[in-house]
């Protein structure tokens, strides 16, 4: 191998500071406004909403915040307010995207709901439009569906948006990590009755943390900041008259973010670079990168490769470790990440789905065939059923730092063809 290991840690993504963000914090302080009002905030919501395209957004701690919030409310609309100690869906069946985050539906749980898991579509790597389509013939009753957007690239949150008009349930969109990529030119974040998007430290903008609900009901923002303040009544005294949370953003956060909005747009562009650097350096390799869906542009957030079929070498996981045999011509992601890490550069697995998890394993899993799981001999021999399973055990994610040099990308882009010698 040519390369020597990176002097400078060639990171999967982090923060890029710009100077203005600490203007704003150094606001926060000299008005001594360090709480959770302020002028930062207000300022926030007002940007975070119209970059969305939606009328309201709720700063909030963090996108799991939100999401939380935003589950919450959507409960206690379809079924009524729980009794003191009850989640506000309570045995209720969820759809819920399979390949993503455990944040994305977390907080369906913390609601006392059921998640039933959505296989992922193979051509965008997001939920699986026909698959929600059966889950509705399978369980009509469902009312509620969460839907992540992958890694900045978005599927058809159109598709999924109106499959749930169809069926009268409301849609939950996991923005999270899509923020400012768009579908037929409508604004990721805008697709859901309610939507959540994060500022956490690796995303393509960030307040360390933080993050907002959007919503175009006012009602849903008032009673979202109400309870995000441990739902405090009006009252001369703390009166509080039901459940609440303390999951107001900091103005201190909130000078970050607002810091970092005006250079959303460069770092979409800086990512982009990265990807079609990533796209042409493995033209020639046997792998595809994260497919870009007609009429959406992604943030590229995260530059994502899965190995073509034939060309993996045998690898096993199981819940914590991961063995392969090296192949002539032939690699794996446990390899290609391990030789990334020799050299001091970052990357990561992809999402593992949500049905393989040991928490979630025995919950529904909903395939475009029906109800179906990847049985454990089948994951392991690598004939996986369905397509999660399947992307999960051929891909992994690139190091995709906007700061990375294009001589580090280059040098990355030939470790990894290395792998396939």
């Amino acid at each position: 191998m040519k390369y020597e290991a990176f002097k400078n840690k060639v990171w999967l993504a982090t923060p890029t500071m710009h100077g203005d963000e600490m203007k704003y914090v150094q606001q926060a302080y000299d008005t001594n406004w360090m709480s959770t009002v302020g002028a930062n905030i207000n300022e926030v919501e007002r940007i975070a909403a119209e970059k969305a395209e939606m009328r309201y957004a709720v700063g909030l701690s963090c996108g799991t915040a939100a999401l939380h919030l935003a589950i919450k409310h959507a409960g206690e609309t379809l079924y009524g307010k729980p009794a003191i100690g009850h989640g506000a869906l309570e045995s209720k069946r969820v759809f819920c995207s399979d390949m993503t985050f455990a944040a994305t539906l977390n907080p369906v749980v913390y609601e006392g709901g059921i998640p039933v898991f959505i296989d992922t579509e193979a051509e965008t790597w997001n939920m699986d439009s026909i698959a929600l389509e059966k889950a509705f013939e399978m369980y009509p009753e469902v009312k509620l569906v969460v839907s992540a957007e992958l890694y900045g690239f978005p599927g058809r949150m159109d598709l999924i948006k109106a499959i749930c008009e169809k069926h009268g349930a409301l849609l939950i969109e996991d923005a999270a990590e899509a923020l400012g990529a768009t579908v037929h030119g409508r604004q990721c974040g805008s697709f859901g009755d309610y939507s959540a998007i994060s500022y956490n430290g690796n995303k393509i903008i960030t307040g360390s943390s933080g993050g907002c609900l959007l919503t175009n009901d006012i009602e849903v923002a008032n009673k979202a900041r109400k309870w995000s303040t441990q739902a405090r009544e009006n009252a001369p005294w703390y009166q509080h008259e039901e459940v609440g949370y303390n999951y107001r953003m900091s103005n201190v956060i909130a000078g970050v973010v607002r810091g970092q909005y005006p250079y959303l747009e460069e770092h979409i562009a800086q990512k982009k670079a990265i990807y079609e650097r990533y796209k042409e350096g493995f033209k020639d390799l046997p792998v595809q990168m994260n497919t870009i869906t007609e009429d959406t542009e992604p943030n590229y957030w995260l530059s994502c490769i899965i190995i073509d079929k034939e060309a993996m070498c045998r690898q096993v996981r199981d819940d914590s470790k991961a063995l392969y045999i090296s192949e002539k011509g032939k690699t794996c992601p446990t390899e290609i990440l391990e030789t990334l890490a020799k050299y001091n550069a970052e990357g990561r697995p992809l999402w593992k789905p949500m049905h393989m998890q040991p928490m979630y394993r025995m919950h529904e899993f909903v395939t475009r065939e029906g109800s179906g799981r990847c049985r454990t001999n089948a994951y392991i021999a690598g004939g996986c059923e369905d397509v999660g399973a399947d992307i999960f055990e051929r891909g992994l994610c690139l190091p995709s730092d906007n700061k990375m040099t294009p001589e580090e990308q280059t040098a990355v882009i030939e470790i990894v063809k290395s792998c396939f010698a």
